[in-house]
Order: C-alpha cells, then structure tokens, then sequence
C-alpha cells in the first residue's frame, strides 16, 4: 500500500481507501460479510475508512465502528458527514450550528470513538451562512473531536469562498474535498476543483472512481436481470450506462490487458496520477474485488499509458 498526505497535512491516508455508502442499508450486503471485508481491507493496509450519518440512516457508523475498534485507534483515519436529513425534524439536517454539534456527537457515539480525523461537508447548504459553518467546524477542532475538516461536492467557487471567510476570521481552513470523479466523469474536477485544491494544499479523496463499476467491464454484456447496482438502482444506470461509455470502456480492455492490470486497476491508477488526489474511495461487495483495487496503489502510469488512455477516452 502506499500512502499520501492528505494535501499539505502532515496526516497520511492510504492511496486506497474503503468507504461504506454501497454495504450497509436496507437491501445491501449482510453484516457478517461487510465486516470480512473490513477486516481483509485493514489487513491489506487500508488505512482510511469513510463513512456518513446517512448511509443506512447511522447502520454503516455503527457496523464499520464494531469492527474498527478492534485496532488500534492511531492506526486509523476515519470520516464521517454531515448534511442530508436524517429524521422529520425541521432542524436535523443541513449545515447550521446546531445540526452540526448534534451531529457529530450521534456520530462519535455510533462509531464508538472520541474523534473523527476528518468531518465532511457533505454537500453546501444554501440556508447557512458559510461563516455559521466554517465557525462550527473550527470549534470542532479546536474542541478536539475533529482533527480536519472538509469539504464534498463543492464547487471550486463555493471551496474558495469558505477560504476566504476562514483567512478573514482566523479559522481552521478545510483540508479535503470529496468529489466524485473517474475517467467517465471528469471535467468539474479538473476545471473547476483542481486549480482551486491544489495551490491551496487541500487533498481530494474521491468517490465512484470506478464510475460504480462500469469501468470494470461489468456490464459489457449489458445490465443482468438482478444482483448488480444497476439492476437495483435505476439513477445509477441512466447516469452511467450510456452508449458513449459502453464504448469506452471496451475500447480499455487491450490496453488493460497489454499493461496486465485489470480495467478496474487501470481506472483508480489513472485517477491516483493526480498530484492532487490524496485517494480513491473504494467499496466493495467481495473480498475478491476490495483484494483486486487495493494492488491498483502501486501501479504506475507511463505518460505513454496516460496518453493512451486520454486518446481512448476522447473518441
């Protein structure tokens, strides 16, 4: 495994990280197996363990947390979110103050720990002032129960604003941002989020890197009748399983194939090329997949390869 700092922390996360959105919920994977995976994944050297509030309504905290807590705590990196509605309440969702500190404290209880090394942001709330938001999260920190912070799917002009008011008012700057970001889906990352990340020493872990598993080449037969993602859930498979990207990810395979990776190995060493991304945000249903990603950290891309990969993925 390797690892990277988390921008310009000193903190250092795995290339390759797990994350707990697609194990846990009503309909996902059984608890027993989600926890094997967990545990391959540490032994494997995945250091970095992402989670929210949300994913199964606070079942992902607590499952991933029974597990976690086995080893020991400074061996880990572990974030959580904050944001999306978690009951009825009027004020139990977003990122004001009091949803906020309320929050991470149901959050800290489930996961059966202290801290969280990294909260997230985990989209911008128009309704709170940035400044109400920045302020909290920096009395998190300095409250010792949030060691980073960051960001997830803010634009670069939403991350540079939130900077500003952070210089102005002598905050904690975020850290990190969460984007999604794969070969299939690319251009917001590399447009609008980099040129703001980078000179900033702010650290992109990203999800879906494997654009939820169509650049494996899982579906180049087209989507089967049940037991995969798309066949589950309909908004994945109008967002990815298009004929352009059909297209794309076969024209991988030769190219995959002659390097002697997979095109799952291929995707995350092609987004891990980026100086910027700190790491890719895996998940996993079986021990044979999260085995397969986790080598994709000590691939090296040639520029040849890269360049390569950017004439395919133009066609």
């Amino acid at each position: 495994m390797q690892y990277r700092r988390l921008g310009d922390a000193g903190m250092r996360v795995s290339a390759v990280s797990f994350g707990g959105w697609i194990n846990w919920g009503e309909g996902k994977l059984a608890e027993d197996e989600a926890r094997r995976i967990v545990l391959r994944a540490y032994e494997l050297g995945v250091n970095f363990f992402d989670l929210a509030d949300i994913y199964g309504r606070g079942k992902a905290e607590e499952q991933m947390g029974q597990t976690l807590r086995q080893f020991p705590r400074h061996t880990l990196v572990i974030s959580t979110k904050v944001y999306w509605p978690m009951s009825d309440d009027v004020n139990d969702r977003g990122l004001s103050r009091k949803h906020i500190f309320e929050s991470i404290h149901r959050s800290l209880k489930r996961l059966g720990t202290d801290y969280v090394d990294i909260y997230f942001c985990h989209r911008p709330d128009p309704e709170t002032p940035l400044l109400e938001t920045a302020r909290t999260m920096h009395d998190l920190v300095t409250q010792g129960k949030v060691l980073y912070w960051g960001t997830s799917e803010w634009s670069g002009a939403q991350i540079q604003a939130v900077l500003d008011i952070c210089d102005k008012h002598n905050l904690v700057r975020p850290q990190t941002e969460q984007p999604q970001y794969s070969m299939l889906v690319r251009d917001v990352v590399e447009h609008d989020v980099i040129p703001v990340a980078q000179p900033n020493g702010i650290g992109l872990v990203v999800w879906s890197p494997l654009a939820q598993g169509m650049l494996t080449g899982k579906y180049d037969d087209g989507i089967p009748a049940e037991g995969t993602r798309f066949s589950r859930e309909t908004w994945l498979k109008d967002r990815y399983f298009t004929e352009a990207n059909m297209h794309k990810v076969k024209r991988l395979k030769p190219l995959a194939d002659e390097l002697g990776f997979t095109r799952g190995q291929l995707a995350l060493a092609w987004c891990l090329r980026q100086s910027s991304v700190s790491s890719v945000i895996t998940g996993a249903t079986k021990v044979g997949q999260l085995e397969e990603n986790v080598k994709a950290a000590d691939i090296k891309l040639s520029d040849d390869v890269i360049a390569q990969v950017e004439n395919i993925l133009s066609a």
